[in-house]
C-alpha cells in the first residue's frame, strides 16, 4: 500500500514552482547579482599572490614565483602576531557583543513606557551612524597628549596625573573592545529584538499565572527561545573571525608603536599594498587570510552539525 501511495504522488514542476514563488525569487535576484559580481567574478584574481604582479602583463600574464609571496610573510616574523590579535580581537568582539546585544534587547523589550522605550532605541542606535574617522578624532582631541582632558588636569596642577594614552600599547585592547561593542550594540540588538517580538506572548502570561518573577521569565523562557538565532548570528560572525574591521583598527591606530597590541591582518595588508610595488605580498596576506576564514567557519559548522543540526547553517 505504501508502494502504491507514493507512485500515486504528482511530481511538482519547476516551472510551476518558479511561477508560484516568482515574489520571492524576484527579491534574491539583487543580492544574488550582487554576490556573483563582487564575490565570485574577482575569483581568478587570487592567482596574484602566486605572481610577481605588474601592471604591463596583467593578472594573467605576470611571471608566476610559486609561493616565493608566502615566504616574505613568514620571514617578516608578523604572520602569528597579526594572526593572534585579528583572532584574540575577534573572540572577545563576538563574545561580548553577543552577550551585550542580547541583554539591551531584553532591556528593551521588558521596558513598558513606550515613548521612553523609543527615545532609548533611538540612542543605542546612534552610534553606528557615527564615522570611525569622526570617533578617531574624539579620542585624540580628548585622551591625546594635548587633548582636553590633560589640559583640564594641567589647569588643576595635576601634571603628574596626565593620561599618555597613545603610548601606552597594552591599553588599547580594552580601548577597542570598549568602543566595539559601544558602536554595535545598538545595530546587533535589532535581531535578537525581532526574535524576542515572535515568543509567543501566552507562554509569559502562563508562567506569570503560575508565579514566574521577570528574572524567571527571562532565564527559562527568553533566552531559551533566543538560543537557535544566537548560534546562527554567532556562527555568521566566526565567518570573518579572521577578519578586522579595518575602519576601526586603521583610523583609531595612531602611531607605530601601538601596532604590537592593535595591527591586524586587514591592516597590514593595506599597509604593504601601499608601501611596496609587490602587490604578490598583499594578495599572500589575503589569501591566508580568506582560507583561515573558510576552514574556521567549516569547522564551527560541522561541530554544531554534530551537536544538533538544526542549529548549522547549512
Amino acid at each position: 500500500m505504501k508502494a502504491k501511495q507514493k507512485k500515486n504522488i504528482p511530481k511538482r514542476s519547476f516551472i510551476k514552482d518558479v511561477k508560484k514563488n516568482r515574489t520571492l525569487l524576484l527579491m534574491l535576484l539583487v543580492p544574488v547579482s550582487m554576490t556573483i559580481l563582487f564575490c565570485y567574478i574577482p575569483m581568478p584574481g587570487v592567482i596574484i599572490a602566486f605572481k610577481k604582479y605588474n601592471y604591463m602583463d596583467g593578472i594573467f600574464g605576470s611571471p608566476w614565483v610559486g609561493l616565493e609571496n608566502f615566504q616574505y610573510l613568514l620571514i617578516s616574523k608578523k604572520l602569528w602576531q597579526l594572526t593572534r590579535n585579528t583572532l584574540l580581537y575577534n573572540i572577545v568582539f563576538i563574545f561580548f557583543g553577543t552577550v551585550t546585544e542580547v541583554a539591551f534587547a531584553i532591556i528593551l523589550n521588558e521596558m513598558m513606557h513606550l515613548k521612553f522605550k523609543k527615545i532609548a532605541q533611538s540612542f543605542m542606535f546612534l552610534p553606528h551612524f557615527i564615522s570611525w574617522v569622526v570617533v578617531a578624532t574624539i579620542m585624540l582631541n580628548i585622551f591625546g597628549d594635548h587633548g582636553v582632558l590633560n589640559q583640564i588636569m594641567n589647569s588643576l596642577g595635576l601634571e603628574n596625573y596626565n593620561i599618555y594614552a597613545y603610548e601606552n600599547a597594552k591599553s588599547w585592547p580594552i580601548v577597542m573592545v570598549a568602543l566595539k561593542i559601544w558602536k554595535s550594540t545598538g545595530y546587533g540588538s535589532v535581531v535578537y529584538l525581532a526574535a524576542i517580538v515572535g515568543i509567543n506572548p501566552e507562554i509569559n502570561e502562563a508562567a506569570k499565572i503560575d508565579g514566574a518573577n521577570i528574572w524567571q521569565r527571562i532565564w527559562n523562557i527568553t533566552i531559551p527561545c533566543l538560543k537557535p538565532t544566537i548560534i546562527i548570528m554567532t556562527l555568521l560572525a566566526v565567518g570573518g573571525i579572521f577578519r578586522g574591521d579595518f575602519g576601526m583598527f586603521y583610523q583609531l591606530v595612531k602611531g607605530q608603536h601601538l601596532l604590537e597590541t592593535s595591527d591586524v591582518l586587514d591592516t597590514y595588508i593595506y599597509r604593504v599594498m601601499m608601501s611596496s610595488s609587490n602587490m604578490g605580498w598583499s594578495a599572500a596576506a589575503g589569501l591566508y587570510q580568506s582560507v583561515l576564514c573558510f576552514i574556521t567557519i567549516n569547522t564551527v559548522n560541522f561541530i554544531v552539525k554534530k551537536v544538533d543540526p538544526d542549529y548549522s547553517l547549512y
